[in-house]
């Protein structure tokens, strides 16, 4: 059985861009056979714009080839943004973070991975499991 899992934009991010190890960490979550994915808007608006403008077409197909291998796609809502300002306030989450965790739960996630440190406020939820591969 697999596991439904949410990716932070900083995931994917790390992904294509980020050093040999935390590439690799990444490609590894990315990998990994025991996951389904569950996506949403807030995430694609967060991952490429940027590539996209600067004609980084690798990095487009490559964020395109997650997205569209996704299990799930959460639309953007009222509901989601609503539930993410109680988040938000309720663990001191930045927007982003409040709308992917809103997302997550919405697209029936158990697993949020993110590449944050422990110590932010994105592990004080308590909803779903918080992992980071972060590499510091």
């Amino acid at each position: 059985m697999t596991e439904a899992t949410y990716v932070d934009a900083n995931v994917l991010i790390c992904a294509f861009r980020g050093n040999v190890a935390a590439s690799n960490a990444a490609l590894a979550v990315l990998g990994g056979s025991n996951r389904s994915f569950v996506i949403s808007e807030y995430l694609r608006l967060e991952t490429l714009p940027k590539p996209s403008f600067h004609g980084n077409l690798g990095e487009v197909r490559f964020l395109n080839a997650f997205f569209e291998a996704a299990v799930r796609c959460v639309d953007s809502a009222p509901e989601i943004t609503r539930h993410a300002v109680e988040l938000a306030a309720r663990y001191d989450l930045a927007p982003m973070d409040a709308l992917h965790v809103s997302a997550a739960l919405s697209g029936q996630a158990s697993v949020l991975i993110t590449v944050e440190k422990p110590s932010k406020p994105l592990f004080r939820v308590q909803e779903l499991k918080v992992l980071s591969i972060y590499q510091g």
